[in-house]
C-alpha cells in the first residue's frame, strides 16, 4: 500500500515526558516531507498550542486541533470550525460547576476557567502547563456561569478535568442523557473533553482528506489516547505508542517505541523509507494525483 498522508497525535505521541521534541523526530519528519508525504497534526490541543508545535516540526499544512472542531493552518482563516452554542455552553457549565472539577472553555483566541483549588498535583500541571504560548491568554474566574451570564462563549471545545474517577463516570452519564447536541469524549479516568455533536479527531481528519483527495485508506496515524482509537481504527495504518494503553495498543495494526524513545522516529524509518517518493511514483502512473 502506497500511503500519501501522515498524522499524528501530539501529547505522549510526538512530545517526549519532559515536553520537548527529539531531534531524530524532528529529522524523520523531514524525511516524509521530503518525499512528498503530506503531513499534519490531530489533537486535542487549542490551535494556537498545536501551532507552536507544528512550527518546531516545520509543518505548514492546516492542523486538526481541538478534537476536530477547529482545522486550520493560520488562525485568521480556518478551513472548518464548529463551536458549541452560547446555550449549551452555559447550561453544561452550570451543570458542571455542581462538582469538583476544573472547567476549561477553550477557544482558538483565548481559555477561560474556572479557580478551582486542585488536589491533585499532576492534575494541576496538566492544566496550568498545557503548552500553550505566551500570546494566548489564559483567563481565570471564580464563577463560570456568572461570567458567562453577562459575556457568552461559543468555545470549539470544552475541557473538563476531575479529582475523582466517579465524578467523570457520573458527570459524562449526565450530560450524555441532557445534551443531544455535544460529544463527550473521555480521554482518561480523570479528563473529559465536550465538542459539538458529530465532531471528532476522525471526522476532521476525514474532512482534510476529502479536501486533498486522500481516501483514510492512503493514511498513517499514530496516536496513544483512548481518544485516538477511531483514528488508529480507520486509517490505512493505524499505529499505537508503547507508552499506549492496552485498549489502544489492541486496536492498532502496529505499536512503534514509546515518546521517550523516539517512537515516531523508528515507525518512519521502519515503514517510509521502503516508499518511494510520490512524485516518483505519479510519474510512473502508480499513482493517479
Amino acid at each position: 500500500m502506497i500511503y500519501r498522508l501522515l498524522a499524528l497525535n501530539i501529547d505522549g505521541t510526538l512530545l517526549q515526558t519532559n515536553g520537548k521534541i527529539h531531534k531524530s523526530t524532528k529529522e524523520a519528519i523531514e524525511y516524509v516531507q521530503q518525499k512528498g508525504i503530506y503531513v499534519t497534526l490531530v489533537t486535542s490541543r487549542s490551535f494556537p498550542s498545536a501551532k507552536k508545535v507544528a512550527k518546531a516540526l516545520k509543518i505548514k499544512s492546516p492542523l486538526i486541533t481541538h478534537q476536530g472542531a477547529y482545522i486550520a493552518s493560520t488562525v485568521e482563516k480556518p478551513i472548518y470550525v464548529k463551536r458549541i452554542n452560547e446555550d449549551i455552553t452555559y447550561d453544561a457549565v452550570s451543570f458542571l460547576e455542581a462538582l469538583p472539577c476544573q472547567i476549561r472553555l477553550v477557544t482558538e483566541q483565548f481559555s477561560l476557567a474556572n479557580r478551582l483549588k486542585l488536589n491533585n498535583h499532576l492534575l494541576a500541571k496538566t492544566v496550568f502547563t498545557s503548552g500553550d504560548p505566551v500570546f494566548y491568554s489564559q483567563q481565570f474566574v471564580s464563577s463560570l456561569s456568572e461570567y458567562l451570564h453577562d459575556q457568552p462563549v461559543t468555545p470549539p471545545k470544552i475541557e473538563v478535568y476531575f479529582e475523582d474517577k466517579s465524578d467523570l463516570k457520573d458527570a459524562k452519564n449526565a450530560l450524555g442523557k441532557m445534551f443531544t447536541e455535544i460529544e463527550i469524549i473521555e480521554l482518561d479516568s480523570l479528563r473529559l473533553d465536550i465538542v459539538p455533536a458529530g465532531v471528532s479527531k476522525l471526522t476532521g481528519l476525514t474532512y482534510l482528506g476529502k479536501q486533498l483527495g486522500i481516501s483514510r485508506s492512503e493514511m498513517v496515524y499514530i496516536g496513544d489516547g483512548l481518544d485516538d482509537i477511531p483514528l488508529i481504527e480507520a486509517a490505512g495504518l493505524g499505529v499505537s505508542m508503547w507508552n499506549a494503553d492496552f485498549e489502544v495498543k489492541r486496536a492498532s495494526d502496529w505499536v512503534t517505541r514509546s515518546e521517550n524513545e523516539h517512537g515516531v522516529a523508528y515507525m518512519v524509518k521502519e515503514h517510509f523509507r521502503k516508499q518511494q517518493p510520490i512524485e516518483f511514483l505519479r510519474k510512473m502512473n502508480i499513482i493517479k494525483k
